[in-house]
């Protein structure tokens, strides 16, 4: 029982957009909270299972989800004399739907409005106001998002069970970004014209284990399973911007985030340090290498510029609008707000989103969710 009483009910934990929101499918639901301030905008319970991935798209009352959950076992303290044992009650947290399913949630209907069924587990999705991208095994599949969806491309890529795939939100840039056909690629798509090549980046040797775009989608952010270096990469071109150091150590880079103009960088991984690193304007050269070219490039990589720790070494981390603050939103259900002193020194400030009521409007009276229409 102390097993079960400690584990989390959070699933998953996922910004939308314009990383003001956030949401968090749970064992039993989901809820939508805003960043600025933390507040509870949106709760949905479910008595027959867990949301194991939602997607937002900005805060408009349509949400994409996938099930999920987990089970645990609950002794009870009483014997059966026929059988002389102690039994065990398993209670299950189910998905609340396949996890062969994108399910789409009308938040003004209280219901799921639209269903598409695959033949493989989902490992990932993305929303645009024009698009619903979902990320199989090997391949991600582009629909239309309207009433009726209808499969517009297929793209197969190399074995993804981290669901890894990355979509620019503006209306004027509709690039995807996803892992190439061998490992360590990265494939850029222009969705308004797919047919046209795009550059193929050979990000890594390993692995990919997180990408991620800025939100004009000019650079793209990678990391590999070795979880030592970033590396940005220009999305038009193909170029390697920077080469970022988080460590020696390997560790599992779970998020990368841009700030709002693209000179810094936030990185969080399986290890409770959330690290920041700045990223200079190219002058056309890089003099700290010198005449050293036959080094590993990996000797001249710039390490983070700022580091923090936080409580839970499963986390989501972004900026703040000002890109002044790093915000930081645990699996345990901590939420950080770090500034950086003059001497450099973090100060922080910590809430805890599962505890207690954090206030806000409902939608009925206009809370986090505006109309959209299919």
């Amino acid at each position: 029982m102390a097993a079960a009483a400690k584990a989390t009910p959070v699933l998953s934990i996922k910004l939308n957009q314009a990383h003001d929101c956030f949401i968090c499918g749970l064992q039993n639901g989901f809820k939508v909270f805003s960043c600025h301030p933390l507040q509870q905008k949106e709760t949905q319970f479910f008595e027959d299972g867990g949301i194991g991935k939602a997607e937002m798209l900005f805060r408009c009352n349509f949400l994409a989800m996938v099930g999920g959950g987990r089970k645990y076992a609950v002794c009870i303290d009483v014997f059966i004399f026929c059988l002389g044992k102690r039994p065990y009650l398993t209670q299950w947290r189910r998905p609340k739907f396949a996890t062969t399913k994108v399910m789409i949630w009308d938040d003004r209907k209280k219901a799921f409005v639209i269903e598409l069924p695959f033949r493989s587990e989902v490992r990932g999705l993305r929303l645009r106001r024009d698009r619903i991208v979902v990320a199989l095994d090997a391949k991600t599949v582009v629909f239309s998002f309207t009433k009726s969806p209808q499969q517009l491309h297929v793209f197969k890529t190399f074995p993804n069970h981290r669901g890894l795939c990355e979509l620019c939100p503006e209306d004027d840039n509709s690039i995807l970004v996803l892992p190439g056909l061998e490992k360590g690629q990265v494939q850029v798509i222009d969705l308004a014209n797919p047919k046209r090549p795009g550059p193929v980046i050979a990000a890594h040797s390993g692995a990919l284990a997180c990408i991620c775009l800025n939100r004009s989608g000019t650079h793209l952010a990678t990391a590999s399973d070795k979880g030592t270096l970033i590396r940005v990469f220009e999305t038009a071109s193909g170029n390697q911007l920077h080469e970022l150091r988080r460590g020696s150590g390997e560790a599992d880079i779970t998020c990368i985030n841009f700030s709002p103009d693209s000179t810094l960088l936030c990185v969080s991984s399986n290890h409770p340090t959330i690290h920041i690193f700045a990223l200079p304007k190219k002058d056309g050269g890089d003099s700290s290498k010198g005449g050293s070219t036959f080094l590993p490039s990996s000797l001249f990589s710039a390490k983070s510029v700022a580091k923090f720790t936080v409580s839970c070494p499963s986390s989501v981390c972004t900026f703040s609008d000002d890109g002044k603050t790093v915000i930081v939103i645990c699996h345990d259900g901590s939420f950080y707000r770090c500034r950086f002193s003059a001497k450099g020194e973090p100060e922080m400030t910590i809430q805890n989103f599962l505890k207690g009521s954090l206030g806000g409007s409902s939608t009925a009276e206009g809370g986090v969710f505006g109309m959209n229409e299919l």
